[in-house]
């Protein structure tokens, strides 16, 4: 099976930086244990969320994250001219214009080959995102 794809539908979330490796894992492990060796790419559909691979067993790296990324990309800048959706958004655009849309991950004795302390992140910018959907492509042998 060289080729598999779906998407996945993420629960909404606050703002925040959010574990999500588990519910991936969940929602993979029939397909994945077709693969051997390969790469499981994931596309985030939205403008205003991203996608990161970070430590998964301190929760303060999450809230880490969000107080760094809050201070670096502030909310209801004057320069701003995107502001019909919210204070919350223009924000939003650039944190995930920062962080990236997608990730790439080997696939190895059919599971998610991350190392021991990392986790994939779901990256909510907005205030209360809804959920969010993931084309997943996989590809091995």
């Amino acid at each position: 099976m060289p080729w598999y794809q779906t998407t996945l539908t993420l629960k909404p979330r606050s703002r925040g930086f959010h574990l999500v490796t588990a519910e991936i894992q969940q929602t993979l492990a029939s397909p994945l244990k077709d693969y051997e060796v390969g790469l499981a790419h994931f596309f985030i559909q939205h403008t205003s969320a991203s996608l990161s691979i970070n430590e998964n067993a301190d929760p303060d790296v999450r809230l880490d994250m969000e107080s760094h990324f809050n201070h670096m990309v502030p909310q209801n800048q004057p320069y701003y001219r995107h502001t019909l959706e919210g204070s919350d958004d223009m924000p939003a655009h650039i944190k995930h214009s920062l962080l990236g849309n997608s990730l790439t991950i080997p696939i190895r004795q059919g599971a998610l080959a991350l190392g021991t302390w990392q986790g994939i992140y779901l990256c909510e910018h907005r205030d209360q995102g809804g959920s969010r959907r993931l084309v997943v492509t996989l590809n091995g042998a």
